[in-house]
């Protein structure tokens, strides 16, 4: 079975590097439509990559670049930021090089279309997949989920508690497990929250009484919001000198699962805060219905697939 994984998965793996050995190796490749791995180490003025191989050098011309650059959908940056990183293609042939020496001609295109059409067949709305995060903008994450083809990853679908940006929740280069909400007109999106546990789940880690850290996330007039795990956040008292991004120092004075509440009492706050870490509560690969709410609430966040 193909393996489309995203771009630097393949770089170590040693039939990725025994399938481009020599020309014998590239020309069998070519055959297969092998999804292969290398690094680029330039782009030309004609905005083509150059590759590196075990056995000689590869060029993508820039129409093989990535899907959409022939149609204008997507910018030559693209391109231009791949110089110096790992880049998947499959081979198309060789050639002779102006220099004299033969090449092989690659197409970073084809091998994302292989890997489009293999999301189209085998992946479904509610599917739990891997992506590893590539860009962060203020609306999201764009995801590379195989051969450096995108998926975005809304900020609204990170976690239950709300961030002010991604990079609150997820860092460039992070592999993260999402799920997948829609595969409409090749438009890949993900969510995360519905894999990170429902209020019960997450709660269940706390007990009233206790002192633990959180994460400031919000300032009110009538209170401070302290996410303590990336799907709980609790509401503290207005605390003088509190600040969206500092570390705080909570007392849980109450949990309340009826009402989806936990109450906190500031301690201490202090500058700087980290990433909280992800923890995944779902293990399966599939997932039709998630509800956030615990029983006996009034309230519900939910999601359903494919509905």
């Amino acid at each position: 079975m193909r393996r489309f994984l995203p771009e630097g998965c393949l770089m170590h793996d040693r039939d990725n590097a025994a399938r481009m050995a020599d020309e014998a190796a590239l020309t069998a490749a070519a055959l297969r439509e092998e999804v292969l791995e290398a690094r680029a180490v330039l782009c030309d003025s004609d905005h083509a990559l150059h590759v590196t191989l075990p056995a000689m050098e590869g060029i993508i011309p820039r129409c093989d670049g990535a899907l959409g650059i022939e149609e204008g959908e997507v910018r030559d940056i693209a391109l231009l930021s791949r110089v110096g990183k790992p880049v998947c293609f499959t081979v198309c042939g060789l050639e002779t090089a102006p220099d004299g020496h033969t090449r092989a001609v690659l197409s970073r295109r084809r091998a994302q279309e292989l890997c489009r059409a293999y999301w189209r067949s085998h992946r479904r709305v509610g599917d739990v997949v891997e992506a590893r995060v590539t860009r962060l903008e203020s609306f999201g994450a764009f995801c590379d989920i195989g051969c450096g083809l995108p998926a975005l990853l809304p900020i609204a679908s990170m976690s239950v508690s709300r961030i002010s940006h991604p990079r609150d929740r997820v860092t460039v280069g992070q592999t993260v497990r999402c799920v997948i909400t829609s595969l409409e007109e090749g438009r890949i999106c993900l969510s995360m929250r519905e894999l990170l546990g429902t209020w019960a789940q997450n709660a269940a880690r706390f007990s009233q009484g206790e002192t633990v850290l959180g994460v400031v996330r919000s300032v009110e007039s009538y209170g401070v919001f302290v996410e303590l795990t990336p799907n709980l956040a609790g509401l503290a008292e207005p605390f003088e000198g509190a600040a969206v991004g500092q570390t705080a120092t909570v007392f849980v004075k109450s949990i309340l699962p009826d009402k989806m509440k936990i109450k906190l009492v500031i301690i201490d706050v202090q500058e700087g805060a980290t990433v909280p870490p992800l923890e995944y509560y779902e293990e399966g690969g599939h997932i039709d219905y998630w509800n956030y709410a615990p029983v006996g609430s009034s309230r519900r966040i939910e999601t359903v697939f494919g509905a």
